[in-house]
């Protein structure tokens, strides 16, 4: 039996709003073409659009109720509603009250690098140990965190938040809101540098995490970056004095002594020590990324009071994500060919990352990149000095005016193919692949580098 989230009752009292018919619902949508049976569907109106609009669709799909801040013309008289002020604020109110009645340990993720992977790893092994509930995909911002904490069981053992940002200030309010037991940071690296200064700022801006961290909560922090000291004193400076520390080249708490990649099939094979006593495990990812990631997985693991070993046990058999590393192996005539998916996002640090792991890979090596965005005034530099990390790539395919300046840089040796766009540049890919080969996809998600990775996978389909 599906769980009651809220009831008509429950609801109007926090939202301070009118109800018309009585109803309970079992989840929450705020996107009319994603309600299914028993949500609760939140009109709400942005600069661009206005939920009142698919009010109608939202109920005739099953929808219990739809909070709105005026009647919908089409409505019926007999449609459930919930009347309030404002449906942006009703969002934000559940949001509080669900984190409120809660008695959930919760962690709050964030960082420049990793947050999604690190969001779904923890998931992943907290679910072997406690009913959990995580964000669904990228629900990170002023909407998707309340709208994961309304979704929130009343009787979650756990919950993994992730917090995203690309202004300074705005992780304030959403800590506010989450107020974690566990806050961590995966890493700080150039990413959204349109927005901030420097580096420097990232880094400050990413500590915002802290803001709403409950009496006693614990920092979870990656000493291996180059801001460590300062995001430690940022902890310090707000009274935060339970810090752990994960690694893979400083000494640290959670700190990786040693990891190869698994030659048989995808992972990493891990020697850790874990407050100084040894730990063995393997993550079914590749990449010294993923090293880093697993240790702030398990650091958080102990900060929420869980069973690290049966955890570090569990990351064997983590399921891959799309866009962020998943692996497909493609038959075609004559053999087959390897795709890692990195297509959904990208900065310089996790190119950098994904052009190491393609780097150790067996075969014809080639790289599919396309523009990293949000950069700042040094976008074409970052992009150009990309070229010493492809050393031992066979073929750079590129797509994008920022990549161009990468493609140019290269050995002409190098140089597979340039194009406008993904869509121009993904039959140049198809036709030039050949069996043995093993194909990395990385791009900012505003290039589309996945109809790349579509064409490929048609070869499968096809039987070319």
């Amino acid at each position: 039996m599906t769980d009651i989230l809220w009831t008509t009752d429950e609801a109007a009292k926090v939202v301070d709003g009118t109800p018309f018919g009585q109803w309970e619902c079992t989840g929450i949508s705020i996107d009319s073409r994603n309600v299914e049976k028993g949500d609760l569907f939140i009109a709400i109106k942005g600069p661009s659009f206005d939920g009142h609009q698919f009010v109608h669709a939202a109920l005739k799909a099953g929808a219990a109720a739809a909070v709105v801040s005026h009647i919908p013309q089409n409505c019926r008289q007999d449609d459930k509603l919930l009347l309030v002020k404002n449906t942006t604020r009703a969002l934000e109110d559940l949001g509080r009250a669900a984190r409120a009645r809660s008695n959930a340990k919760i962690v709050a993720v964030t960082g420049s690098v990793g947050k999604t992977g690190v969001k779904e790893a923890l998931a992943s092994v907290l679910s072997k140990q406690g009913k959990t509930h995580a964000t669904l995909g990228n629900l990170n911002n002023h909407f998707g965190l309340p709208l994961t904490l309304a979704r929130m069981p009343r009787d979650c053992d756990f919950a993994v938040l992730e917090l995203g940002m690309n202004h300074a200030g705005e992780l304030i309010e959403l800590s506010q809101m989450a107020q974690p037991d566990v806050g961590v940071i995966t890493t700080v690296a150039a990413a959204h540098l349109e927005y901030f200064e420097d580096e420097a700022a990232i880094a400050d801006a990413k500590c915002e995490i802290f803001a709403g961290l409950k009496k006693g909560g614990v920092a979870v922090l990656n000493a291996d970056n180059s801001y460590f000291e300062r995001m430690k004193q940022a902890c310090l400076t707000q009274g935060i004095d339970n810090i752990i520390t994960f690694a893979s080249e400083q000494d640290a708490t959670f700190n990786a002594t040693s990891f190869e990649n698994d030659e048989t099939e995808n992972g990493t094979f891990i020697s850790a020590n874990i407050h100084g006593q040894p730990l063995d495990y393997k993550i079914a990812h590749d990449g010294r990324h993923w090293v880093t990631n697993s240790l702030a997985v398990l650091a958080c693991v102990e900060a929420l009071g869980a069973d690290v070993k049966q955890a570090a046990n569990d990351l064997a058999h983590l399921s891959q994500l799309k866009g962020r590393g998943a692996v497909h192996t493609i038959e075609i005539s004559g053999g087959s060919l390897r795709v890692i998916d990195e297509s959904y996002n990208a900065n310089d640090a996790s190119m950098r990352a994904a052009l190491d792991v393609l780097s150790h890979q067996s075969g014809r090596r080639i790289a599919v990149l396309g523009d990293m965005l949000e950069l700042g005034p040094d976008e074409i530099d970052i992009h150009k000095n990309l070229v010493g990390a492809c050393k031992k790539i066979h073929l750079v395919f590129a797509c994008g005016p920022l990549m161009k300046h990468l493609f140019k840089a290269l050995p002409a040796h190098q140089r597979g193919a340039h194009a406008s766009s993904a869509e121009h540049l993904a039959p140049l890919v198809v036709q030039a692949v050949q069996p043995g080969d093993v194909i990395s996809i990385k791009s900012s998600r505003g290039s589309r580098t996945d109809l790349v990775l579509d064409a490929l996978l048609e070869l499968q389909s096809n039987g070319t």
